[in-house]
């Protein structure tokens, strides 16, 4: 067995390094919808009306189901809630 270390979960189990990131930036986004859904105590189908989605589609936000979601999506689910984005691009170590 290997005693390979990550800096992320995603970094170890994902196959490529750009898959990872996109992965790392896509669980930030989910993460952040949905603390702001449960912190503002929207109901799943008063969420899915804003996002313009199904309610079904939203429960597979707070489900956390990642690899059904977009990153266009999500920018778009947190812009819909009045969140802000920012972004930060570094040199990798």
């Amino acid at each position: 067995m290997s005693k390979q270390r990550f800096a992320s979960v995603w970094d170890a189990i994902e196959d490529t390094p750009e898959e990872a990131e996109n992965m790392k930036l896509r669980s930030v986004l989910m993460t952040a919808l949905k603390n702001h859904l449960i912190r503002t105590d929207m109901s799943q189908a008063q969420a899915a009306k804003l996002f313009g989605v199904t309610q079904p589609r939203v429960s597979d936000l707070m489900r956390g189901k990642v690899n059904l979601f977009g990153l266009d999506a999500l920018v778009n689910m947190a812009t819909a809630a009045g969140l802000h984005i920012e972004m930060r691009v570094l040199e990798a170590a």
